[in-house]
């Protein structure tokens, strides 16, 4: 009997002691799944911004007419001031006189003659170029369709800049270092007129004629000049000159026609003669 008891009370000493064991077993969290960790991803960079389309150029004119003469001028030209040598080396080459009036022959040199209104026909997108050689503008006078942009460049081994002026208001005025990167500059669309000089080498002058159509020409060495592709019409023809004045004249075109034009100035300002088509 002793011996049953005693046996009874080891064994539930035994389960008890197992007891707490088995609560604990029963009492452990389940074990979490293993979490993989998210696959990295590489960076792929951004895809650079597709550059504006570029501005289709515009169809070559063709068809029209065209306006063919000369610039004379009458009399005795006016004496060209001296222009002081320059001690730059970047000059060797420049004319040692000023330029404004040039006459050779009878004929008139960077006349710049264009029709005037507006025409419904494509404009030029590309820009006038305007260089800087020698210490000179090349070319002196030049026109440019409203909207059209200049771009002035500089060939010489020396600094220049280059002021714009309208009247005697100042457009823009850009540093040009030597053999220096071209500037592109847009001009006002209300200037007609515009005066380009360089103030390190005050002779330096160009000047540009806006114009509301791509229909003009300055006259060469020779005083010649040709505007083509004009449509059918009657114009005002203008000859501009930058210390001679103006000269116009009435012409008419025919489409596929060459049509004679002439213009004559002189040092009278009074002088009436204003332009001849022939």
């Amino acid at each position: 009997m002793k011996l049953r008891t005693l046996g009874v009370t080891v064994l539930g000493a035994v389960g008890l002691a197992a007891l707490p064991a088995c609560m604990n077993e029963e009492a452990a969290p389940p074990p979490r799944p293993a979490v993989r960790p998210a696959p990295v991803r590489e960076k792929v960079a951004p895809k650079p911004e597709a550059p504006p389309a570029a501005e289709p150029a515009p169809q070559p004119l063709t068809g029209g007419g065209t306006i063919r003469g000369a610039v004379s001028f009458k009399g005795v030209p006016p004496s060209a001031a001296a222009v002081p040598p320059s001690e730059d080396p970047a000059c060797d080459g420049m004319a040692s006189s000023e330029q404004s009036v040039r006459v050779k022959n009878g004929k008139l040199e960077n006349v710049l003659v264009r029709v005037r209104g507006l025409l419904p026909v494509p404009r030029p997108t590309q820009p006038a170029l305007i260089d800087q050689h020698q210490c000179t503008y090349q070319p002196r006078v030049q026109g440019a369709t409203v909207g059209q942009p200049i771009l002035i460049k500089n060939s010489d081994g020396t600094l220049h800049n280059a002021r714009a002026l309208a009247g005697t208001k100042s457009i823009f005025n850009v540093a040009q270092p030597p053999h220096g990167k071209a500037v592109q500059r847009n001009l006002p669309a209300d200037v007609e007129l515009v005066r380009l000089k360089c103030d390190i080498h005050p002779w330096m002058t160009a000047w540009v004629v806006v114009n509301a159509n791509p229909f003009f020409a300055t006259s060469g060495a020779d005083g010649s000049f040709a505007i083509e592709h004009l449509p059918a019409g009657t114009y005002t023809l203008e000859a501009w000159h930058e210390t001679l004045g103006t000269r116009t004249a009435e012409i008419s075109v025919k489409e596929g026609e060459t049509v004679s034009a002439s213009f004559e100035f002189s040092a009278d300002a009074k002088a009436s003669a204003s332009g001849g088509v022939k």
